[in-house]
């Protein structure tokens, strides 16, 4: 799919209290070890060479988040990001806010939300038949609290054929600050040297393209 825009973002845009509120209630919670798409959601321990791989694509620790008034200070920008880039894709439903910590030597390697399938969920699962389209995320942290971590984007989608177009994604230094992109777009995060970045993610989901 060409895009105009790969990405759109809101410089400063969620107060400081807000993004206090959520770091603090995220740390009340207990994280967990962040896991892949390659890896069972299941519920079931991974072994030590599941936890070795895992972490040489991904290493982070997250705490999940279903309040609504986290969604309600996000999803407006959502809303317009999707008109203003001109992407204008059907969405519906927002997956569990995902607050991750990442300290130092932490990172998240080059991958993208989206999936080849719909969910397919037991039961009556509001993601069932649906995909990942547009993906938001949020800083939380003051830039002069962390060093690395900076999120970048490949705009050739991991083609081979063409030549890497990489972009720090400098705009969203700023606490409060957040973007948001096609759930299809290759993005990583870089590796944190000193201090700790916190980030809020949300996947939000709608019928597959037509």
């Amino acid at each position: 799919m060409n895009l105009t825009n790969y990405y759109w973002y809101f410089k400063s845009a969620i107060p400081e209290r807000i993004c206090n509120d959520i770091v603090r209630y995220g740390k009340q919670l207990q994280d967990e070890m962040a896991i892949t798409g390659g890896f069972s959601r299941s519920g079931k321990k991974l072994n030590k060479k599941q936890i070795t791989d895992l972490k040489k694509k991904r290493n982070s620790n997250i705490v999940w988040i279903n309040d609504r008034w986290v969604y309600k200070e996000i999803h407006p920008y959502v809303h317009q990001a999707n008109e203003n880039a001109g992407w204008n894709f059907q969405w519906d439903f927002s997956e569990s806010c995902q607050f991750t910590k990442y300290t130092k030597g932490q990172f998240y390697d080059w991958h993208c939300d989206g999936w080849d399938q719909p969910y397919m969920q037991e039961g009556n699962d509001p993601s069932n038949g649906k995909i990942r389209k547009l993906s938001v995320t949020v800083t939380l942290s003051d830039p002069k609290d962390y060093k690395g971590g900076e999120l970048e984007f490949d705009f050739r989608n991991m083609d081979p054929d063409k030549k890497r177009n990489i972009k720090k994604c400098t705009e969203i230094l700023p606490k409060g600050s957040l973007v948001v992109f096609p759930g299809f777009v290759w993005h990583r995060v870089c590796p944190v040297k000193s201090g700790e970045r916190n980030s809020l993610v949300i996947w939000n989901l709608g019928w597959p393209y037509k």
